[in-house]
């Protein structure tokens, strides 16, 4: 399987420049790439495809197979729910014939295999649109070229228009006029865009004319169609801005509306009085519709961003100590707290052992730090932090008649989107009994009174984030999931699932390889954790080898980088997002957390989501670790030191660690030569192991991600940069 899209990437030589030495190349200034810009990129990623010497060297996918990766949206066939389509991130698009047993691709070999949802046509000999450019907005979301329209089962496409649309919401094709089209563009990620909106074509792509739009920052979710009237839509608008830095998930913008002539004119129905919630903390929001005998149902999921009132605590009654009491503490009063109680909330909150509660009282006694350092030692450097969460996805219901909204449920659904709603934004309704409403998040929930009550329906073979379902309008308990392990099926509404998961097409961080004479392949995937197995299996639908699967989790949540100890290639150091790292001993299933630590009264450290780590090649019990500093152990992970001030351009304020090293490289040549690129487009070089740095970014392009450097086996002084623009679109 070929991915075909790259997000801008530029790799840069620096040749026999000493260091310190500034280049006198012109710097540069990185802005957002234009789609003609990017279809011309394609060609010519062709042409040198063409050219290269390794282009007939064929891959053979080793694996694994036993999870899939993100899925977007699925369309099943509606006279035969063995047949149907799914729709991945970042992986295109497949088929299955035999409910799930085994799937082709069928959008290899296109410029972007990102996408954001399909529409398939079933009465006009099954045309399939296809929306480029993920709908959720997270850090692994990338970016498409509009929509693509195939009449031939897939076998070809056809561009179809809005290239610049970079991320698509949602796709409906009239039901009697497959010319007619309504496409909900969200616009780009990561800059402002005037591109957001809703469109229409009436001639099959040829032309589009924008129907809605809000501002350079909102774009059209979610979009649903009156299964009785096809004149009447409503859309869902989402205000929301990323930068590398920080995520403003919500806004006055997002909103939804309603038309009644066909897509022309929108009203926004949920503004003013309407009992929707409306401002600056109205996030992401997903429809859904049922129009029968039983009347005419709107249900919209929303992400409220807005603070939840504080509840009351019974401060009295509770005798345990926590992190926000110490925000405001006086000395007297830490002065006069239990011993045991102070050292029984430092261990829970994991504090260094060096940080005991007599020295901390001792500390504070001297005035070396306040109480409220306690606080902030637990804070996430770059983060605002509140100590009142967010309101969190909630329901409601659409009234026709009053034209007003009502919250479906009395109390907050609790740990189903967190703090990270923009994720999901998936509400479905049963088409035939409107009282059964499912939404997604974490877990799956399904309400069996039209949203007043609700149960999980997700099991443990179910990965826990879902974006998409398929309930079966002629059995409500067959179910068709989408997740970020790939599909699941269930007929008994949700008591069990089985695994359709055959389609190779996990978002890999990083991969590794060990030393022993059989080597093996190590990889930490977006939300499927860490795995190791053979270079010599061959990926297949049978998923076995041997009578037994040959692939090993090693960790969980989104699996990072890994390092790998050749000396006898059973030590593995890894981890998951923000600097959780582990050394590990597959041999002896021994464990050392290893995640460094600022000191007490100090600021933060910061850490990227992938933190990079590295075994020096030449004493493997020398480990290099970066947060926005650079952390050396000399004892194969048992203890750590910092060695470096702030090797970034420093903390910027935001909801996202920002500011934070992204790759480490000793030279293979020379002990202690060490090179580290950052975040924020900053890339040092050490002579001495650590112990003093130089800047050597003068002359490259000006605040990209540094994602590999990486230094000559060949030449001393000579080191390979490549940087991503991903996060400046």
């Amino acid at each position: 399987m070929k991915f075909t899209h790259i997000p801008l990437l530029v790799c840069i030589c620096i040749t026999s420049m000493s260091y310190g030495q500034r280049s006198k190349n012109k710097t540069l200034v990185s802005s957002p790439t234009t789609a003609e810009q990017r279809m011309l990129n394609e060609t010519s990623r062709k042409a040198l495809v063409e050219k290269s010497m390794v282009a007939g060297i064929p891959f053979t996918n080793v694996g694994p197979t036993v999870m899939s990766g993100r899925v977007v949206d699925i369309e099943v066939d509606p006279e035969n729910s063995t047949h149907f389509y799914v729709a991945y991130a970042s992986g295109g698009l497949w088929e299955t014939v035999n409910n799930g047993t085994s799937f082709s691709p069928l959008f290899d070999q296109e410029i972007s295999m990102s996408i954001g949802d399909i529409f398939v046509d079933w009465v006009h000999n099954e045309a399939i649109w296809i929306g480029t450019g993920e709908n959720n907005s997270s850090r692994s979301s990338y970016s498409g070229t509009g929509l693509y329209y195939s009449n031939d089962h897939g076998k070809s496409w056809e561009h179809r228009g809005l290239p610049d649309s970079h991320h698509i919401g949602r796709i409906i094709v009239h039901p009697e006029n497959p010319n007619t089209v309504w496409v909900g563009v969200l616009g780009h990620l990561y800059s402002p865009n005037t591109n957001r909106g809703l469109y229409k074509t009436t001639d099959s792509g040829k032309t589009w004319m924008k129907k809605l739009y809000v501002d350079d920052t909102s774009g059209i979710v979610d979009l649903v169609m009156d299964p009785k009237n096809s004149n009447h839509l409503f859309a869902s608008s989402w205000t929301k801005s990323r930068t590398a830095w920080n995520f403003q998930e919500s806004g006055s913008g997002s909103g939804i509306w309603e038309s009644v002539d066909g897509g022309e004119k929108w009203t926004n129905i949920s503004c003013g009085d309407s009992g929707f919630p409306y401002g600056p903390g109205t996030g992401r929001i997903g429809l859904a519709f049922s129009n029968n005998e039983r009347g005419l149902y709107l249900y919209a999921a929303l992400d409220n961003q807005n603070r939840r009132l504080d509840e009351p605590t019974e401060t009295k009654s509770r005798t345990a100590l926590e992190r926000i009491d110490f925000k405001v503490m006086k000395k007297d009063d830490f002065m006069a707290l239990d011993t045991a109680k102070l050292q029984t909330f430092l261990e829970g909150a994991g504090f260094p052992e060096k940080y005991s509660a007599e020295k901390v009282l001792s500390m504070v006694e001297d005035n070396e730090i306040t109480p409220k350092a306690i606080y902030d030692h637990g804070a996430d450097a770059n983060q605002d932090l509140f100590d009142t969460p967010v309101i969190g996805l909630e329901v409601y219901a659409w009234n026709a008649d009053s034209l007003k909204w009502n919250r479906t449920h009395e109390d907050y659904l609790d740990d189903v989107v967190y703090t990270y709603g923009y994720y999901f934004g998936l509400i479905r309704v049963h088409p035939s009994n409107p009282s059964h409403v499912y939404v997604a998040g974490v877990p799956l929930l399904k309400s069996s009174d039209s949203g007043k009550t609700w149960k999980s329906i997700s099991t443990e073979n179910v990965h826990a984030d879902h974006h998409e379902l398929w309930i079966n309008p002629n059995n409500e308990n067959h179910l068709i999931n989408g997740n970020d392990g790939g599909v699941n099926i269930s007929y008994d509404g949700g008591e069990n699932y089985i695994k359709c998961n055959t389609p190779a097409v996990g978002q890999f961080y990083t991969v590794a390889v060990d030393e022993a004479d059989n080597y093996r392949v190590y990889g930490g995937l977006q939300d499927n954790g860490v795995w190791v197995g053979p270079h010599d299996y061959e990926a297949n639908s049978s998923w076995h080898q041997s009578g037994h699967y040959p692939y090993e989790s090693i960790m969980g949540g989104d699996g990072m980088q890994v390092a790998i100890d050749t000396r006898n290639n059973d030590v593995v150091y890894t981890g998951y997002q923000f600097g959780h790292y582990y050394k590990l001993n597959r041999k002896t299933d021994e464990q050392t957390y290893i995640h460094p630590s600022h000191d007490l009264g100090e600021y933060p450290l910061r850490w990227n989501w992938q933190t990079p780590i590295h075994l020096s090649r030449h004493n493997q019990d020398v480990v290099y670790f970066g947060s926005n500093k650079f952390h050396r152990s000399l004892d194969a992970g048992e203890t750590w030191e910092t060695l470096s001030d702030d090797l970034t351009k420093g903390a910027v304020q935001g909801d996202v660690p920002f500011g934070t090293l992204t790759t480490i490289e000793e030279s293979p040549r020379k002990f202690g030569l060490i090179y580290v690129g950052s975040d924020d487009g900053r890339v040092h070089v050490s002579k001495d192991g650590g112990y003093t740095w130089t800047s050597i970014e003068a002359g490259l392009p000006t605040d990209l991600w540094v994602s590999r450097v990486e230094a000559s086996a060949h030449k001393d002084g000579r080191v390979y940069v490549s940087l991503n623009g991903y996060r400046n679109d």
